[in-house]
C-alpha cells in the first residue's frame, strides 16, 4: 500500500467562530491529499481529463478524532484502500505536526466516468498506477 503524506497550515479563514478548523474544510483536505497522491504518481488530473477520463466524487466520509485549530500545520496521508471496476476509494488520516493524535480520518469514493459522463471501466495504465 502506497501511502503519501502532505502538510498544510490552518489558515484563518477555515476556522469557524470558536477557532477551529470548520468541519467541511475536512473534505478539502481529503482532495488536497488525493490531487496530490495522484500528481505524485504521475496521474495528475488534468492529464487524466485531457484524455477525457473523470473521477467524480460519489461518497464521502469523515469522522472527526480531535479539534484543529488557526496555525497548526496539519500532515494529511491518503491512500487507497478500494480498488474495483469503475469506482476508486481514497482513505485519509490527519494528524497535528508533533503529535500522534489522530484530528480526522475518512475515505471518498469516485466513479470513473468517460468523455459522454457515463460510468466506464478504470483504464488499465491508470488501474495498474492505483494497485
Amino acid at each position: 500500500m502506497k501511502i503519501h503524506e502532505i502538510k498544510t497550515r490552518i489558515r484563518y479563514q477555515e476556522t469557524d467562530q470558536m477557532g477551529i478548523v470548520y468541519y467541511a474544510n475536512f473534505f478539502v483536505f481529503f482532495e488536497m491529499g488525493r490531487t496530490e497522491y495522484l500528481r505524485q504518481y504521475g496521474l495528475p488530473y488534468s492529464e487524466m481529463e485531457k484524455e477525457h477520463i473523470y473521477f467524480p466524487v460519489a461518497e464521502a466520509h469523515c469522522n472527526f478524532r480531535s479539534p484543529a485549530y488557526y496555525d497548526d500545520v496539519l500532515i494529511i496521508q491518503t491512500w487507497v484502500s478500494e480498488l474495483k471496476h469503475a469506482t476508486v476509494q481514497f482513505s485519509y488520516k490527519i494528524f497535528r505536526e508533533g503529535s500522534d493524535k489522530l484530528v480526522a480520518e475518512g475515505y471518498t469514493k469516485l466513479a470513473c466516468l468517460n468523455a459522454s459522463r457515463k460510468p466506464a471501466a478504470i483504464p488499465d495504465k491508470l488501474r495498474k498506477l492505483l494497485q
